[in-house]
């Protein structure tokens, strides 16, 4: 999520999600902390969506429940937001306005031109900002894609026409282009990223030599894909079945737009799987990143409703494996195996290509927009830092380059661009509820559930004596065997009898400084004891 801001007009390109690492449980998607545009909220003037990726559209209900501000995408785009925002009960009160490329937007001051480029999903876009002190150019995702499968290629002659502009002009203020803030995720990686359609020929082939039944998993997104799978599932006489709802419901929706060619009577229900001969079928599968209720990784577990790996079958993850998801595909791949399936994936096999351009992509992009001021954004820091210095190599200024991080807030004016201070940012934690992000606080007490487990003292005081008349007690959960710990476990009763006694009459009459205590004093035992430090959750009751 990038916010643009001149005097008291704000746009906002882009109101995406992540989703949750591992040392997050019980989080479901994570959110931009958007304090600081409730706080401008009249000054909002519109949200663009650059395309139909969860990263870049899939926060969109989370924060249209708090900030309903029109919002403005292409068709298909908008069609794949509609689905998300009618989960969340939130379509009702969306002001969804489809934009044609090649028309001008007017919000506020800004003036935005749309130029069309080529991802692994159809109708996306770079924005182009006119404002008063001069031209931004907010690529979003891009690669420079010669051969698309859809056949819409990168409106490059606009982007020249920019940088053109821009040459005329001496970048002046009023024309050419002042600012480039441009995708970074594979600035790393040399050379020209591939054509989507590099990988057809080795798909064909995995088509071609599959006696079972062929499994293929990518992301629900990724359309470009998708369609080379249905023309080779047409080629090759094999039925395609669809499990995963977000893959059946943006095949329906890109299908109805005519973004998707599915011929007719080539889909089956996966309850009729059964009906064909394995070299009969492919399915089609959610679940490239192993998520744990997936469609595939319920499939290497044997845990799906309808549909079984069977040994000999063949598995294809043509996707891209996240950062922080490797250990759980690892291990939705060791179950696959398990299963007798041969499994590829883009680390022994060519199943995959990336969306984002690579280092002479990104080159490409400065050259054709020739941009006085850079800023890389998306990716890692690492990932920014090596655009950074790529765009040096071009000829961009050291001092005219800006590397911001989440909540910098970046001054732009015509003689310079720099950090200028922070605004609240991070991120926030979903937990099943759009209403309540969950605090760190409350992710903290769930890591440390996780690692050290919990203990439970239970202990009943005289309400005039204060003494003990039952307990302690001691549960344990996730901490030690109680039956192999009984030495441990009368050690702490005695810790805690001592402690509560050693109280004075008027602190054993507050409830609360009888369980701070039994905190303070059960925690220092049991890390001394044990090296660690289990959540000590004491319950005091008076009779």
């Amino acid at each position: 999520m990038m916010a643009y801001q001149y005097d008291d007009d704000i746009i906002i390109i882009d109101a995406g999600i992540m989703f949750p690492e591992e040392d997050m449980p019980g989080v479901d998607l994570v959110v931009p902390d958007v304090t600081y545009l409730l706080e401008n909220r009249e000054k909002i003037r519109g949200l663009i969506v650059t395309h139909g990726h969860e990263d870049h559209m899939g926060g969109l209900a989370f924060f249209l429940h708090q900030i309903n501000v029109p919002v403005y995408g292409t068709e298909l785009t908008l069609a794949i937001a509609t689905g998300r925002l009618r989960e969340y009960n939130i379509l009702q009160q969306a002001q969804l306005n489809v934009i044609n490329p090649d028309e001008p937007l007017q919000l506020g001051c800004f003036e935005l031109e749309f130029i069309r480029v080529t991802h692994s999903i159809p109708d996306s876009v770079s924005v182009v900002i006119h404002t008063p002190i001069g031209t931004i150019v907010h690529t979003s995702d891009f690669k420079f894609d010669q051969t698309p499968v859809d056949g819409q290629k990168s409106e490059m002659h606009k982007l020249a026409a920019l940088g053109e502009k821009c040459v005329k002009s001496s970048c002046h203020p009023q024309g050419g282009v002042l600012l480039l803030v441009s995708d970074s995720t594979n600035a790393d990686r040399p050379g020209y990223t591939p054509s989507e359609r590099a990988i057809y020929g080795d798909i064909d082939r995995i088509f071609q030599n599959t006696e079972g039944t062929l499994f293929l998993s990518t992301f629900s997104s990724s359309i470009h894909r998708i369609q080379q799978f249905i023309d080779l599932a047409v080629k090759h006489r094999r039925l395609i079945a669809v499990t995963g709802r977000s893959l059946v419901n943006n095949i329906r929706i890109t299908s109805e737009l005519g973004a998707l060619n599915v011929p007719e009577d080539l889909l089956i229900d996966p309850h009729d799987v059964k009906q064909f001969a394995p070299h009969e079928v492919a399915i089609l599968s959610t679940g490239s990143q192993g998520e744990p209720r997936s469609a595939m990784a319920l499939m290497a577990m044997d845990d799906h409703a309808t549909l079984q790996i069977e040994s000999g079958d063949t598995v294809v993850i043509s996707a891209r494996i996240i950062p922080g998801n490797e250990r759980s595909v690892g291990r939705m791949i060791n179950h696959l195996l398990r299963r007798g399936a041969r499994v590829l994936h883009e680390r022994n096999a060519h199943v995959h290509v990336s969306g984002h351009g690579a280092q002479e992509d990104l080159k490409l992009m400065i050259a054709l927009v020739r941009p006085k001021f850079f800023m890389p954004m998306h990716g890692e820091y690492s990932n920014l830092v090596h655009h950074a210095e790529l765009a040096e190599s071009v000829g961009i200024a050291y001092e005219n380059i800006t590397v911001a991080e989440n909540g910098d807030l970046v001054w732009l004016t015509a003689d310079a661009c720099e950090i200028a201070g922070r605004v609240p940012a991070g991120r926030v934690l979903v937990d099943g509820n759009i209403e309540m992000g969950l605090e760190d606080i409350v992710l903290h007490d769930r890591q440390q559930l996780s690692q050290d487990g919990m203990v439970i003292p239970i202990i009943v005081l005289n309400s005039n004596s204060g003494e003990i008349v039952a307990g302690p007690d001691i549960v344990s959960r996730g901490f030690v065997y109680m039956d192999e710990s009984e030495d441990l476990m009368n050690r702490a009763k005695e810790i805690v009898t001592r402690s509560v006694d050693s109280l004075s009459l008027e602190a054993k009459s507050e409830i609360d400084a009888v369980q701070e205590e039994i905190r303070i004093v059960l925690r220092r035992f049991f890390t001394k004891q044990t090296a660690r430090r289990p959540m000590v959750l004491p319950v005091v009751m008076r009779v």
